[in-house]
């Protein structure tokens, strides 16, 4: 499995994700085009699976919740998350 691509921001890194919802559990499932592939259990409606994918990293990262937001990709499968307060090195390892 190959790393996702990870950008350096002002306030953090970027990571980039591909999201599928309505999976049959919550999990980070590989990587692909450079893209961390997430599954989660809700649906897309209302945010639900945006609140999901953000629980999920959150624990994963083993950082808080307010850390994290999706700034692009809201509706969209492909999103970018700022990861706030966090270095590329700190990510990866």
């Amino acid at each position: 499995m190959s790393a996702p691509e990870i950008n350096s921001h002002p306030e953090g890194v970027i990571l980039s994700l591909k999201v599928s919802p309505k999976a049959r559990k919550n999990g980070i499932t590989g990587t692909h085009d450079g893209q961390l592939k997430v599954s989660v259990t809700a649906v897309p409606e209302k945010g639900k699976a945006n609140t999901a994918v953000l629980k999920l990293l959150a624990t994963k990262l083993q950082t808080s919740r307010s850390q994290l937001e999706i700034i692009r990709g809201e509706t969209s499968p492909q999103k970018q998350l700022l990861v706030r307060e966090m270095t590329s090195e700190e990510l990866s390892s």
